[in-house]
């Protein structure tokens, strides 16, 4: 299991396809673990199947109980044709209690949902947050000043349009650009229980009766292969630290690392699979300790 979601981690911006089928094998074994059903939805909504991304979203957030995910679960509305349900998931939680990345993802999205009903004005209201900041990067400035950037080329605003995308560059510089990408050591972990997932996709238009009827939004989930979560015993948890950088600041003509809070779906992904995998260290250090419990310290006498 522990592979296949490295390997879709991995696969995801170059080869999502490939990735989805991983995501796949890996549901399989252990669907009801939370990070498997957030590769699902990701890996999902990157080959444009957003009906199935939306199911696999609304799973892992019953699972785990979060909403990091919440900006791709809005988009994914806005996927399937229905912009209003998207303004409608993004109004439905406190930004507050959301961490500064997620509510610039979750503003991008929403601004997005706006342009799509014909609402500019509005749509540049969206993006008008606090961590709309143009004389300071954080590592989500530059999509976020690019999205303002875009809005105001769409209310015909062409020179301001102008300035904020050479924000935006200027942000990504001082950044520093990507993050090198991390490797991990891969522990295998058996589970006996075994869901179903699906095996195909919904087309990516799909606008079927279960996407409609999600009113409570987890009554189709029994679709995707999840039976009964409420047994669930195993998560996976993103580190609190995770949360305690978001205030660490940088002027834009500084030269900083990135501090990995940027709203990426795939980014969220790869801590998830982080914390699944050291989990699995621990258990297996624990079971070896465990064989060795009660061992005789010295050779043994041969009574015959």
């Amino acid at each position: 299991m522990a592979r296949h979601l490295v390997a879709a981690s991995e696969l995801l911006e170059d080869d999502p396809e490939l990735a989805h089928e991983h995501a796949l094998s890996a549901g399989r074994r252990a669907g009801r673990i939370a990070v498997v059903r957030e590769t699902l939805a990701i890996t999902a909504y990157a080959t444009g199947d957003f009906a199935l991304a939306l199911r696999e979203l609304r799973t892992y957030r019953r699972i785990s109980g979060k909403n990091d995910q919440l900006p791709l679960m809005v988009d994914s509305e806005r996927g399937v044709g229905r912009p209003d349900r998207a303004l409608e998931v993004g109004r439905a939680v406190d930004r507050a209690e959301l961490a500064p990345a997620v509510q610039v993802g979750l503003a991008i999205a929403m601004s997005g949902a706006r342009l799509d009903l014909g609402q500019p004005e509005l749509a540049l209201a969206e993006l008008e947050i606090p961590q709309l900041e143009p004389d300071r990067a954080f590592s989500y400035s530059p999509a976020l000043f690019s999205a303002y950037a875009e809005v105001l080329e769409e209310l015909g605003r062409k020179a301001d349009a102008a300035t904020w995308r050479a924000r935006a560059e200027r942000a990504e510089a001082a950044l520093g650009g990507p993050a090198e990408s991390e490797v991990f050591e891969i522990f295998e972990v058996e589970l006996e229980d075994e869901d179903e997932v699906p095996t195909t996709t919904a087309p990516a238009d799909s606008r079927d009766e279960s996407i409609e009827a999600d009113e409570p939004a987890e009554a189709d989930e029994t679709e995707a292969g999840v039976t009964d979560d409420a047994d669930v015993s195993i998560e996976a948890e993103v580190p609190d630290d995770a949360e305690s950088e978001a205030g660490e600041r940088a002027r834009p003509d500084d030269t900083v690392d990135d501090d990995g809070d940027d709203f990426d779906p795939g980014a969220v992904l790869e801590d998830d699979v982080a914390a699944v995998l050291a989990e699995g260290a621990e258990l297996d250090a624990a079971g070896g300790a465990d064989d060795t419990e009660g061992a005789p310290d010295g050779p043994v006498r041969n009574e015959d």
